[in-house]
């Protein structure tokens, strides 16, 4: 596009008739002498009712309890209880569904709570306001044993004294109240949902029959099995625990010993180089010694090199890996000399001897997670209390014992001394007793290393084989993960996180022994121990659940549960004998089989998958990994579309949250304020939601008292801006005033280009889930487009032009469509104040929007977008900031401006926005902010004396349109040659007694004078 048809666009004749006389010919400067630039306060009062001054009872600050009552009305005056169930009953093509992962119902609310929940709701209010039919049904997590703890201490009773009804009715109980406190605190903070009818609770008749038959699915297809191997157990709460049960103490002390296993039969390939008789003792080291009465096999690593060495201080022969030899000495203090070494393979065949059970022995076997990182290379193998050592024994069909009960004591299996000691505790020193005793304690020590805990009960774990029910994830592993990779994971760094819990288990114990969760739907044959679980039981258990809840497995006498018509399509033959199973399930299971009950025949997606789960980044591993093997056994599909992963509230510095710290911040006191207002004022929710917003959510998200006072002065910046837009518009009626956008002034224009261009940004934004980005463009486009810049420029047009103006009505129409604009995005984030904003504008007006949540989402034009427009603001914008630039700290008003370009397409862009010489009343005037503004196209003659002469480039570069071009510009600013206007205060009046000539004109249309 050539200039030509650039400044055609703009409806800009070209040409030398469009050129002003005497315009780049040279000015003889007169500047008369400065007057005092002061008006009797008398002369102000005049005029004052003649000035249109904002007008609004919008309140610049709210706090304290004027803050709290304010959002409290907001709620109830908007109907905040009535969104959800209003934009599900509307007619809408398009969906969105946000899958709530439950909270776990044992406590109250805490600001992980608000990170999480708030979260959501921008999410939701943003798709409810681009016309979504958004589905979320919010819902609790309400078994397991952390709330059946709970119940318990709060009664202060001894669960061992209760039957499993008595324990089930309080952890009911218990949860029940956490629910409600929970409810009440998510209403509180805005979260839009039905929040009396439409809830979830993972202890409710129907979820739980839902979850047995899920389970019962995933059975029939083979994929949950029981079966004898060792487990995460936890002595602490008796039950086995899954590995997402766990947390691991950095910082755990064990015992840990060099053991000397006696070779009792040479390996044939070393029987020529030891000879038949040798004295050798095999080398183990274990941090657990507890586990060597259970010990059945020594493990070695074939490819690896061994030797067989003779101890400085004692003489003796020692077998172990030639890579761990040196260790060995230092931990022993000795020297250690090397006699033979060979190839790992060499010593199969070969036989130990058990360094405390007289007559014992046990193989040496290769096995592959033999390493030389740690140890002597040589691994004591107890198949009952490692999954290694359990691999060992399936392929060498060793047998599997343990010697250790429910309770982490050892059993009478294990030998009278070492009977009902705590293994953890005095049972593993009488085992080291017993090993010093036999003379095959080489060498003790404490290490210091990661261990793993339960997370409930924060007690040391340990690993115990017993019967328990699993799920075979080695079976759905291949394609969980390939669904996966179809998922959009954000941020797309926490991508590996679910596909790194898929890869480290092959198998996940679901079954637990406690009495407080869905009961595993087994029967058990009481002399055999065989189970019974097939179509007709299930479906029978099934049935009674629906009608009694799960409490009837532990209520109803197993006539019932197991009645002879069931017993009889089940094939049961004569009279055997059956007892209920005693096991509950995970409550991973229970929470990850949601998508059953609250995702199947809501929505209308064919796959009746959640658009978006959004949980912590512990749920990579938790609900998130559930989740999907529980959905693709048995839909062969994952439940979701995306996964949102944030991170952990922390403290100010950094830190987890302490009560022990003191560092813990509580949403309510946040709120509400503390019990010292001073030091704890009341924030209210909007607050809340602000720092959960800003907040860069993919990493930890720190809170206390900074960032708090940090997230309500940016709350009080947004009032202050948008308070001065209501009172800029009390007078303005969008039917009766508006201005079409091709009749407005150059600058209103140009605002609503940038407009447009916010609108696009802040939607990308929220489109991507990046709501810190959208804080930080709102915020920018508020001070930066329109505080500094826009709202400083045109105050004088709003207060001094005349009110029913085309001037005035445009800048009006502009801000009317800002206002309209910044509110719809601010509002998923900040609810209670957009209402006030929205209420504030619209109250009084017979209109059917109730709510800002029910007027859509940011409208822009791609009309607005105009060649031309931005290139000749962006243009006087660059000699603007020159000249402000040069008077830094000063009233632009103060100056004159003189404005010199040779002829090219600046100048006619220039020319767009004034089209006279001098002038103190155009569009390039105002921009300016100065008294008055001449454009030239050149400087001739001397300056007058105060003058200051400027200069500086402007580049003009539209590829797009095929112009680029670079112009110089000079610019000279001198003090203003006129009297201050006793009605609009600019510098451009003769007398100080009489109006400028544009407020005149304005008072002679008033009829004032």
């Amino acid at each position: 596009m050539s200039s030509l048809r650039l400044l055609q666009t703009l409806g800009r004749p070209w040409g030398p008739a469009a050129r002003w006389p005497g315009r780049g010919l040279g000015l003889a400067w007169r500047c008369p002498p400065r007057s005092k630039a002061t008006s009797s306060a008398g002369n102000g009062a005049l005029y004052r009712d003649t000035v249109s001054l904002p007008r609004t009872d919008f309140p610049m600050k709210l706090a304290g309890q004027a803050l709290l009552n304010k959002e409290l009305e907001i709620q109830e005056v908007c109907n905040f209880s009535g969104l959800y169930d209003w934009q599900k009953e509307r007619k809408s093509k398009k969906e969105f569904c946000l899958h709530d992962g439950p909270p776990y119902a044992n406590g109250d609310p805490h600001v992980g709570h608000v990170l999480n929940k708030v979260l959501k709701d921008i999410t939701n209010r943003y798709y409810v306001m681009r016309g979504y039919k958004v589905h979320f049904v919010p819902g609790w997590d309400c078994h397991g044993l952390p709330i059946e703890l709970k119940a318990l201490t709060e009664s202060e009773v001894n669960d061992k004294t209760l039957s499993p009804l008595d324990i089930r009715k309080k952890a009911r109980e218990f949860a029940e109240k956490a629910i409600e406190k929970q409810r009440a605190s998510f209403i509180r903070w805005g979260i839009m949902a039905n929040w009396k009818d439409d809830c979830y609770s993972t202890f409710s008749k129907e979820y739980e029959a839902e979850q047995l038959k899920v389970f019962y699915n995933m059975h029939e297809k083979g994929f949950i099995y029981q079966d004898y191997k060792p487990v995460f157990w936890s002595p602490s709460t008796r039950t086995a625990l899954a590995e997402a049960e766990l947390e691991y103490n950095p910082a755990h002390t064990s015992k840990a010993v060099h053991v000397k296993f006696p070779l009792a039969q040479v390996p044939p390939k070393l029987a020529s180089l030891l000879g038949p008789d040798a004295t050798v003792s095999l080398v183990i080291w274990t941090t657990q010694p507890w586990t060597l009465p259970a010990n059945e096999a020594v493990c070695f690593m074939p490819n690896s090199t061994y030797s067989v060495v003779k101890c400085g201080q004692t003489g003796e022969l020692l077998l172990l890996a030639a890579d761990r030899v040196e260790s060995l000495a230092t931990a022993l203090r000795t020297t250690l000399e090397t006699l033979h070494t060979f190839a790992g393979s060499d010593l199969q065949g070969g036989t130990c001897s058990h360094p405390t059970i007289a007559g014992k022995i046990a193989p040496l076997l290769p096995a592959a997670h033999v390493t030389m990182l740690m140890g002597t290379g040589l691994v004591h193998t107890a198949p009952a209390h490692g999954a290694d050592d359990f691999s060992v024994a399936v392929a060498h069909k060793l047998p599997v014992r343990s010697l250790v009960d429910e309770e982490g004591l050892f059993t009478a299996e294990a030998g009278e001394e070492l009977q009902g000691k705590a293994v953890l505790e005095e049972g593993n020193e009488a085992v080291v007793a017993q090993l010093r005793a036999a003379g095959c304690l080489l060498h003790e020590a404490a290490c210091v290393h990661s261990y793993p805990f339960d997370w409930r009960s924060h007690q040391p774990v340990l690993v115990r084989a017993s019967s328990q029910w699993f799920i075979n994830t080695d079976t759905l592993r291949d394609r969980a993960q390939a669904l996966l990779k179809k998922v959009k994971v954000v941020p797309s760094a926490s991508s590996g996180g679910v596909q790194a819990a898929l890869d480290r288990r092959s198998f996940w114990c679901i079954s637990r022994q406690r009495c407080w969760g869905v009961p595993i739907p087994v029967f058990y044959d009481r002399q055999t121990r065989e189970p019974l679980i097939n179509k007709h039981t299930v479906e029978h258990v099934c049935g009674l659940v629906e009608e009694h809840g799960s409490d009837c497995w532990w209520s109803l006498p197993l006539e019932e549960l197991l009645p002879k018509s069931v017993r009889e399509k089940s094939g049961v033959k004569g009279d055997v004998e059956f007892v209920r199973g005693d096991d509950i399930m995970d409550i991973w299971f229970d929470s990850g089989t949601s998508w059953a009950s609250v995702l199947e025949g809501r929505i209308s997606d064919v796959d009746q998958r959640a658009d978006l789960y959004l949980e912590g980044k512990d749920q990579l591993g938790g609900w998130f990994y559930s989740s999907l093997l529980t959905s693709v056994a048995v839909k062969k599909k994952a439940p979701y579309k995306a996964l949102l992963v944030h991170g952990f509230a922390v403290s100010e510095s950094g830190k987890k949250m302490s009560k022990s710290l003191g560092n813990v911040v509580d949403p309510d006191v946040v709120i509400n304020g503390g019990k010292d207002l001073a030091t704890e004022p009341p924030y209210g929710a909007d607050v809340l939601r602000w720092w959960v917003a800003e907040s860069n959510v993919f990493a930890e998200v720190a809170i206390g008292p900074k960032i708090l006072n940090a997230a309500q002065e940016s709350i009080s910046k947004i009032r202050n801006t948008v308070r001065f837009m209501l009172g800029n518009l009390h007078d303005f009626d969008t039917e009766q005033h508006a201005v079409q956008a091709k009749d407005m002034l150059l600058l209103d224009q140009f605002v609503l280009h940038r407009l447009e261009d916010f609108s696009t940004k802040v939607t990308e934004a929220y489109e991507l889930y990046d709501y810190s980005r959208a804080t930080r463009i709102i915020m920018a486009f508020l001070i930066n487009d329109l505080s500094s810049f826009y709202f400083s420029i045109i105050k004088d047009r709003l207060y001094c032009e005349e009110k029913q103006g085309h001037k005035r009505r445009s800048c009006q129409t502009v801000m009317h469509t800002v206002l309209e604009a910044v509110n719809r995005a601010l509002a998923p984030i900040l609810p209670h104040l957009a209402e006030e904003i929205f209420q504030q504008r619209h109250k009084g007006k017979d209109e059917d929007v109730e709510s800002v949540f029910r007027s859509g989402w940011v409208e822009a034009s791609a009309g607005w977008r105009k060649p031309g427009v931005v290139e000749a603001m962006e243009m006087a914008c660059k000699i603007r900031d020159t000249f402000l630039g040069s008077i830094v700290g000063n009233n632009a008003a103060e100056y004159d401006t003189i404005i010199a370009v040779e002829p090219g397409l600046l100048f006619e862009l220039l020319e767009l926005l004034q089209t006279e010489e001098v002038s103190s009343t155009s569009q390039l005037s105002e921009l300016m902010m100065s008294s008055r503004t001449t454009l030239v196209t050149s400087l001739l003659g001397s300056l007058p004396l105060g003058a200051t002469e400027l200069q500086g480039v402007c580049h003009i570069d539209l590829p797009e349109v095929g112009i680029s071009e670079r112009q110089s510009f000079k610019l000279a600013v001198l003090p203003a040659s006129g009297v201050k206007c006793p009605r609009c205060r600019k510098l451009t009046s003769t007398s100080e007694d009489n109006p400028c000539h544009r407020c005149t004109k304005v008072l002679q249309e008033l009829k004032a004078i």
